[in-house]
């Protein structure tokens, strides 16, 4: 079975238009100027990966949010369910840009960080 997808890479401000085939198990890439797009593209076609970024419930706040932000990629198929678990998180100010919200969050190997300091009222 024979299977492409087109896609934009986004390792450089390049923006190569990539094609990727799988054929015969075998993934055939073409359109990439670096060997960085060409790993891109076999992420992305075998195991699409985000950043979240969004904001998080603080209590004893100016605020009622700050934002947070995963450290690395999580599985796309796990965004909504990683987003749940955030919804149902508060947590308590003072907090600094890097402090660890959530370790591993969603078994998908990405911390959960503050992305912007939070003062006490």
């Amino acid at each position: 079975m024979v299977r492409e997808k087109s896609l934009i890479c986004v390792v450089c401000p390049k923006g190569c238009k990539i094609s990727i085939i799988k054929k015969d198990g075998d993934h055939i890439i073409k359109g990439n100027a670096c060997s960085r797009g060409e790993v891109y593209a076999i992420d992305e076609y075998t195991a699409p990966k985000r950043i979240i970024t969004t904001t998080i419930k603080v209590e004893n706040s100016p605020q009622s949010v700050t934002s947070v932000k995963t450290t690395s990629g999580v599985p796309k198929d796990d965004i909504f369910a990683i987003m749940n678990i955030i919804n149902k998180t508060t947590i308590k100010s003072p907090c600094t840009v890097g402090d660890i919200v959530l370790k591993n969050i969603g078994n998908s190997g990405a911390d959960l960080i503050v992305t912007r300091n939070s003062t006490s009222q």
